[in-house]
């Protein structure tokens, strides 16, 4: 169990989003609402990074065969391409990857 004080910094960024985005973008001129919202937006990445379980990066790493730049001087070389041995690991681990990002960045890309 974690030794974090309540309220969690995933909550608090979540309750400074939604006042910056509720009661200060009406606010605000409209030549700042643009920059707002992208606080707004950073915010929000930040919050999901926050409330994240971590174990999913640990787990990735212990599975991946290497360093992670010699993982990537791998793919580049062509050794996990489709037909090679071990393409099918190499590519649940690079999906597992890119979705644990997605569901930081770009939830709504996960569909």
């Amino acid at each position: 169990m974690p030794l974090h004080e309540e309220p969690a910094a995933a909550d608090l960024l979540a309750t400074a989003r939604d006042m910056l985005l509720k009661d200060l973008l009406p606010a605000l001129p409209p030549d700042k609402a643009f920059a707002a919202r992208m606080v707004a937006n950073a915010m929000a990445i930040a919050a999901r990074a926050a409330a994240q379980d971590g174990g999913w990066e640990a787990a990735a790493l212990a599975r991946m065969p290497g360093a992670p730049a010699s993982f990537a001087a791998s793919i580049r070389e062509g050794r996990f391409d489709p037909g090679t041995p071990h393409h099918g690991e190499a590519a649940a681990l690079l999906d597992e990857i890119t979705r644990a990002r997605c569901a930081v960045s770009a939830p709504r890309a996960l569909g």
